[in-house]
């Protein structure tokens, strides 16, 4: 099976990354992570970062840098992980893919649970480089 790809965006704001837990309608409900969500054919990786973020909780943002590249736990996603610029508006989550949002340090999101692995990595290894 071919590998697809997906972008995770990392959202900041006052020492703080947004994250959500997962809704009803995608798998693995109630997990935490940054936002994510796959490429569409002939999409750039900017191009769905914009798309799945205005998507899933309604802001407007202006991709950043590519910052990692790590694999979902089942090897099914490439993911790219790409920081953006945000306004000052709050997220609005859409109740289906994604039922909450929240600013925490990482600290915070390393309370959380439960999450992904690879997510762990990024709030533990590379979000303290950036």
């Amino acid at each position: 099976m071919a590998r697809r790809e997906a972008i995770v965006a990392v959202l900041r704001r006052d020492g703080r990354v947004l994250v959500v837990r997962r809704g009803p309608t995608v798998a693995r409900p109630g997990y935490w992570q940054p936002l994510s969500g796959k490429l569409e054919p002939g999409e750039t990786q900017q191009q769905a970062l914009v798309r799945e973020v205005h998507e899933e909780i309604g802001l407007t943002v202006s991709p950043g840098a590519k910052v990692w590249e790590s694999l979902t736990d089942d090897g099914h996603f490439r993911l790219h992980w790409w920081t953006a610029e945000n306004s000052t508006d709050e997220p609005v989550p859409d109740g289906d893919e994604v039922t909450e949002a929240r600013w925490v340090t990482p600290e915070e999101y390393l309370a959380l649970t439960p999450v992904f692995e690879a997510d762990r990595e990024f709030f533990e290894r590379i979000l303290p480089t950036l």
